[in-house]
């Protein structure tokens, strides 16, 4: 039995759950409506919720440690193929830079890694708001 924290970021929410392979065993939402407005930009947002993340499912009795992965919400990086991926370095520093562009997406695959280092787990994220698989040919358009 494979167990993954799921955790998706959003601008007025954070939603995550846990999944024992494909069947949800715990979810929840947690709408941020004023603790945003006064954290100064994006990553310094992550603190707040990875507390709120990891207390709600320690209050619940789940125990981060029996996690085989921890999964994030992919954000706005490079152009990708859909699927998923290991968070690294690299991607940390594109996603917490705001390289690609400023979205709450960004703090997924922040978050997992955040989570999952100190556990000495895995942290993924999968099938990130940039996908782009269109093939070369379709990207001409206009008059010769």
């Amino acid at each position: 039995m494979t167990q993954l924290l799921i955790i998706n970021p959003g601008s007025t929410s954070t939603k995550f759950g846990v999944f024992e392979d494909k069947r949800a065993v715990f979810s929840k939402s947690i709408r941020h409506d004023t603790e945003l407005e006064s954290l100064a930009d994006l990553i310094s947002q992550r603190p707040m919720r990875q507390k709120l993340i990891c207390d709600t499912l320690s209050e619940q009795g789940i125990d981060l440690k029996m996690m085989d992965a921890i999964v994030g919400r992919g954000g706005l990086l490079h152009p990708l193929e859909g699927g998923v991926y290991v968070v690294n370095s690299d991607m940390i520093d594109d996603l917490e830079s705001c390289k690609y562009g400023k979205h709450a997406s960004n703090l997924g695959g922040i978050l997992a890694d955040a989570i999952a280092r100190p556990l000495g787990l895995k942290a993924y994220i999968a099938d990130p708001v940039i996908v782009d698989e269109m093939r070369p040919l379709a990207r001409f358009s206009g008059w010769p």
